[in-house]
């Protein structure tokens, strides 16, 4: 899984790049507000990609006497910083500048046309980026036994704890309509010579920039603080340990996801009568196989 994360990441940090460079070019040539918004975006998005990859490694690491359960959740922690890279940077950046632009009396825009061409490259790296992030995202839940279908699709989305693989989604997707909003802003400024339009889709931009960061940053709090394993995952762990006869009843069940593959498991049962030592020896390690399934 991590592989596959770690392609994704590389894929959208090489696109990114170069992106952000042209994007730049383009911003500096045509004085167009909602391509600087853009090149902010591109520049974010390579920024976070390294930081992705910092997390990636991190947790990685060894168990330490410090760290008993390991690191994994420095994805977790790395994955919010970028959500708050995308808000700080991005987002409010893109706003500002569009912002500034709708009182300012001095934006300037001049010939678009590296703009649609910088944009029309940009969108085939974002497209290619987000192929093969979602390419591994349908692949966790093959692994899972299931099919994939636009329903398992909206469940896995909601359920994943691969916080990686979904910041890269996230990204690209926002990239991508940031890329649609730029373009069409840029457009009507062109056959109008209102630079209003090019104005406000910089603050569309800089809005669904900060949209995406605020859902990036409540799912990884969630992981931060301690989440447990979902509802289905719950019950089947529960069902599975229920078919063993020497179980009288589970008590209590805890769980808290220590990385996107690792997860704390607690499990108090209640064992019938008579049973001896030897024999609830072999009923716990039943119930650990069963968990670790």
């Amino acid at each position: 899984m991590a592989t596959g994360s770690k392609k994704a990441v590389y894929a959208a940090l090489f696109g990114n790049l170069g992106i952000a460079i042209t994007k730049f070019i383009a911003a500096l040539m045509s004085g167009s507000v909602s391509m600087w918004a853009e090149a902010y975006h591109s520049a974010s998005d390579t920024i976070n990609q390294i930081l992705l990859l910092i997390g990636i490694k991190a947790s990685a690491k060894p168990a330490s006497h410090l760290h008993q359960f390991g690191y994994g959740k420095s994805q977790f922690f790395w994955s919010f910083i970028v959500a708050t890279m995308i808000f700080g940077i991005s987002g409010v950046l893109a706003l500002e500048q569009g912002i500034s632009s709708l009182i300012s009396k001095e934006h300037h825009f001049e010939d678009p046309t590296l703009n649609y061409i910088v944009l029309g490259i940009a969108v085939v790296f974002e497209a290619n980026a987000l192929r093969i992030a979602f390419k591994h995202f349908t692949k966790s839940i093959e692994h899972k036994g299931d099919k994939v279908t636009f329903k398992q699709l909206i469940l896995e989305f909601k359920e994943s704890k691969d916080t990686t693989i979904l910041t890269v989604i996230v990204e690209d997707s926002a990239a991508l309509a940031g890329i649609a909003i730029a373009a069409l802003g840029i457009f009507l400024t062109d056959i109008t010579g209102n630079t209003v339009y090019d104005a406000i889709s910089s603050i569309f931009i800089g809005c669904i920039l900060m949209a995406f960061a605020f859902f990036l940053a409540s799912e990884n709090r969630g992981l931060l603080i301690g989440e447990s394993i979902t509802r289905r995952q719950y019950k089947n762990i529960v069902n599975m340990i229920k078919e063993i006869s020497e179980v009288n009843r589970i008590v209590s069940m805890r769980t808290m996801h220590l990385s996107p593959e690792d997860v704390i498991v607690g499990i108090e049962v209640n064992l019938i009568d008579n049973l001896d030592t030897d024999k609830i020896e072999v009923v716990i390690d039943l119930i650990e196989q069963k968990v670790m399934k």
